[in-house]
């Protein structure tokens, strides 16, 4: 491949600081961002945008609406739908980074992409039934590296340290493990995300959560391409993170390799 390669970003759904993303977008030496918002996201995906990337980097939490303690969701369409997955059996990579794991709730087929979900409301995933998800802001901890001869974890350090926010949620299928935390991840350490969405932050009353897995990235298959999820990446301390920086670079490099292999 010569030239500058292709990324598309996908954003919004999620609140997150748009500058200081913009700036770690910057960073990515030896890519051509195009970074699309939603709605207009889902419109240009539909329309044919995936076929000109090398690599997408998913950031965006799409399909809900939440107000008045309530929350409501909804699939994407089937011509986004068919995008997706098209791109994917074509070899194509991607990163789906922080909060993405929640998103689409109404299309189980995205979180068997991931290999996860965060779940904002109890439901049935994975094939197996959870309670709804936790998480937990500002918490200061290691990233460890599982498996430092991979390209997404090749020039890191064994353990890194950040802060952001972690989640209490399932996942499941065959990855390659790639981080963990070193945190311990139990109902006394996170917050429930259906009492959040009542209105009640910050609380794990009445929420018989049980311990969840550690992992925090991982790579998996997707069709005949490959995807990377990251946990790390909720604001501006994580963006400006170097060894983040280092990782997510590694990560778009890897899955965009899919497509010239």
């Amino acid at each position: 491949m010569t030239g500058a390669r292709r990324l598309l970003v996908l954003s919004d759904g999620h609140p997150y600081e748009a500058a200081p993303f913009a700036d770690l977008l910057a960073s990515f030496d030896g890519w051509t961002v195009t970074h699309r918002i939603h709605p207009e996201a889902e419109e240009a995906v539909a329309a044919g945008a995936a076929r000109e990337a090398d690599a997408i980097l998913f950031y965006d939490m799409p399909g809900y609406e939440f107000g008045g303690g309530t929350m409501t969701s909804r699939v994407p369409s089937p011509a986004y739908r068919r995008a997706i997955t098209g791109y994917f059996a074509r070899g194509g990579g991607a990163v789906a980074m922080h909060h993405a794991i929640a998103g689409w709730a109404e299309w189980p087929e995205w979180a068997d992409m991931l290999g996860g979900r965060f779940l904002y409301q109890p439901g049935t995933v994975g094939g197996a039934r959870h309670l709804d998800s936790g998480y937990r802001h500002d918490v200061a901890y290691d990233a460890m590296v599982l498996d430092p001869g991979h390209p997404v974890t090749a020039g890191l350090p064994p353990r890194f340290a950040l802060c952001d926010e972690l989640y209490l949620a399932p996942r499941w299928g065959d990855v390659t493990p790639l981080l963990r935390a070193d945190h311990v991840f139990v109902r006394e350490n996170f917050y429930s995300a259906a009492q959040a969405v009542a209105g009640r932050m910050f609380s794990n009353a009445d929420w018989p959560h049980p311990p969840g897995s550690d992992l925090i990235g991982w790579e998996k298959p997707v069709g005949a391409g490959r995807l990377v999820y990251l946990q790390p990446g909720d604001g501006p301390a994580a963006y400006a993170n170097p060894h983040l920086r280092r990782l997510l670079r590694n990560a778009l490099d890897h899955v965009a390799a899919a497509l010239v292999a």
